[in-house]
């Protein structure tokens, strides 16, 4: 089989390709771009599919230079988060968080229930099927290298490749629900009526928009990267104080932006350049996701047997049912929180960059959601990692017993 590395300014301008033809996808086929699916992910989706193709039939294996970008691009959208989050705003979405932090650690402890029921009603691994709850889904690629030789160490055999596979499998589910759910509920609830009417920036934005200069575009991009550097600062300094910790650098640079927020709002900047910071901070935001779906490796879910397919099923519909009937009622059941919803399902099942991308999909064609845009990210992309890890290790627990 012949290897092909691509190297790092090679897969940018792959990553950069892809977010094109995915638009012009788009364009071509209506109903994906009525239902809210992101370029980035459907250009990304297609080639990950060929690359799973060619290593499948043994004709090549593509290796891609793309940690240290996708590190970058993603510290750069976080910063830009928490920017956007201004110390008024901050105090209003204060309850909101508490909120769906509870709501995200009772979705992670369903997910883990719903695999111990068919564990023992299909006379499977309990270990092995618990692969197939929340250390894959709402924890993702991490959780489910962290936990799974853990779970292999207890007894499950093969507990490493079920969850890398049901990782894999539920990033691309992600990316798929969140869209036609955040469309349905906007439309189902009007909501997209109620929130033109009661926004009241809403005739302030092409205002700014019309004041975005050369300058502004500087100083937004510097601010940018002085917030990730920032953000790196404290992120040492926290792992020397908390090494056992594990806390994502992106988090620390959402955290220094909210620092510097509070600064510019004391200096009382223009709010021209938080359009700015925007618009980088979306431009960021694509590259990373075309980015990371491109390189995933579609071949890992021919490691799922029929039984872990069944749950895997059984898991997208306790994710639809959960994010429609619980997070968007217990966020207040209007337009953030039906954006909050879209973003549910990423982390739900996939990673929080599928999160940010529905989420920017379906506002793209309505409204942007500053809640969901803090909320999600803050809680997907931390509180909620302390809190899985905990109920991880109690069903962990539990399914060693049954097993």
């Amino acid at each position: 089989m012949l290897s092909i590395h691509v190297r790092l300014f090679e897969t940018l301008m792959i990553a950069v390709l892809l977010i094109y033809f995915g638009e012009f996808i788009l364009n071509k086929i209506s109903i994906l771009k009525k239902w809210c699916i992101p370029s980035a992910v459907v250009g990304g989706t297609i080639f990950s599919v060929l690359t799973c193709f060619a290593f499948y039939f043994k004709i090549a294996e593509f290796k891609f230079d793309f940690q240290t970008m996708n590190t970058f691009f993603y510290n750069i959208f976080f910063a830009s988060v928490g920017l956007s989050a201004g110390l008024n705003f901050i105090k209003k979405g204060g309850k909101l968080v508490a909120i769906f932090i509870f709501l995200a650690a009772l979705l992670a402890a369903l997910q883990n229930l719903l695999t111990l029921v068919c564990a023992y009603f299909m006379n499977i691994n309990a270990l092995v099927a618990l692969m197939a709850g929340s250390v894959a889904l709402t924890g993702g690629h991490g959780n489910a290298s962290s936990f799974s030789p853990i779970a292999q160490q207890m007894g499950g055999v093969g507990a490493l490749e079920v969850s890398i596979a049901a990782a894999t499998f539920g990033l691309i589910a992600g990316c798929l629900m969140g869209g036609p759910l955040g469309k349905s509920l906007i439309k189902k609830y009007h909501l997209d009526k109620n929130y033109i009417s009661n926004d009241e920036n809403s005739s302030l934005t092409k205002k700014i928009q019309n004041t975005i200069s050369s300058k502004r575009s500087h100083q937004a991009t510097f601010i940018l990267l002085l917030s990730c550097g920032l953000g790196e600062c404290f992120f040492v300094i926290f792992k020397e104080l908390f090494p056992s910790v594990n806390l994502p650098l992106h988090v620390m640079s959402m955290f220094s932006g909210i620092i510097i927020r509070f600064i510019l709002d004391y200096k009382k900047q223009e709010e021209a350049l938080y359009e700015n910071i925007d618009i980088i901070g979306s431009i960021s935001l694509s590259i990373f996701v075309s980015l990371s779906i491109m390189t995933m490796k579609l071949y890992e879910l021919a490691d799922l047997a029929l039984p872990l397919v069944i749950i895997l099923g059984l898991q997208l519909i306790l994710m639809y049912v959960f994010a429609n009937f619980v997070t968007f009622r217990a966020c207040g059941k209007n337009y953030d929180a039906a954006i909050i919803a879209v973003g549910h399902t990423g982390f739900g099942l996939g990673a929080v960059p599928v999160s940010m991308a529905t989420m920017n999909a379906v506002c793209s064609q309505y409204h942007y959601s500053k809640k969901a845009f803090f909320v999600v990210p803050l809680v997907g992309g931390f509180i909620s990692n302390i809190t899985n890890a905990l109920i991880i290790t109690i069903f962990l627990n539990i399914a060693k017993n049954m097993v």
